[in-house]
């Protein structure tokens, strides 16, 4: 079957979601691919909402965090504080972010473009909570487009660390040993980070996309896996019940 970038990114990030773990999600892709997750690979995957849905049994695509639907026939409707200080006591192990730029490490800018805060070339609406999430949950994944502006050497502001500066800066700056980036999965590869190093490690590339798409595409020096595959496109099953059952009105899936 046919399918778009948006497809691909969706399904690939759902296999990563393990029965009987936890995310905290926002609207759009991520909360896509718990959804898909959660009908066809982990029934039991607890999805939670940064302003207090937890464990919603979603009947379709929430527009927002907030949205009544987050809250449908959950076990609670809880606050934005109750959200942070699960992360904070250790028990969620995925969320998803998003973010203006990336660099090597993992680190996220979400705030601004330029040199100089007060007067920058662009503000983003900065944090929220993703700070937090990106400090505090166990794995951090990404599904984003790929190219130089966004995979940057150096990002021009930190909204959310990832791996700082490299092997043991996590844990130095006080953050939890054993979190950080895990998956950055973009319309290209799957990015997963080299345990030495804590650099960008492509782990397979997606059917028809060659290594120079990938090295063009991105602002530094990316590492490679040994045995680097290919991707696994969409299945039948993830396309029909993504399509049909949790975005069919192609608010997410509509972007190619």
């Amino acid at each position: 079957m046919e399918y778009n970038d948006m497809e691909l990114m969706i399904s690939l990030a759902s296999r990563y979601l393990e029965d009987d773990s936890i995310v905290v999600v926002g609207t759009g892709a991520p909360c896509a691919a718990a959804m898909l997750a959660q009908k066809l690979y982990s029934p039991r995957l607890m999805i939670m909402f940064e302003a207090g849905g937890i464990g919603p049994m979603l009947p379709s695509m929430p527009i927002s965090v907030g949205d009544s639907r987050t809250f449908y026939r959950a076990l609670a409707a809880s606050s934005m504080p109750d959200i942070m200080e699960t992360c904070q006591r250790g028990l969620v192990d995925y969320t998803f972010l998003g973010g203006a730029q990336i660099d090597q490490y993992g680190n996220i800018n979400s705030t601004m473009i330029g040199k100089e805060y007060n007067t920058p070339k662009v503000r983003f609406p900065g944090s929220g909570g993703a700070n937090d999430l990106g400090s505090l949950c166990w794995k951090t994944m990404m599904i984003t487009p790929q190219d130089p502006r966004r995979f940057t050497e150096k990002i021009d502001f930190l909204t959310t660390p990832g791996y700082l500066t490299g092997p043991g800066a996590r844990e130095e700056a006080g953050l939890p040993p054993g979190s950080g980036p895990y998956k950055v999965i973009t319309n290209l590869c799957v990015i997963g980070f080299d345990e030495e190093t804590k650099r960008m490690k492509v782990e397979s590339m997606h059917p028809g996309i060659k290594k120079e798409n990938i090295i063009e595409n991105t602002g530094f020096e990316l590492l490679w896996a040994e045995d680097l595959g290919e991707s696994e496109p969409p299945k039948k099953e993830e396309l029909k019940v993504l399509r049909n059952e949790v975005d069919p009105y192609r608010y997410i899936i509509g972007r190619s």
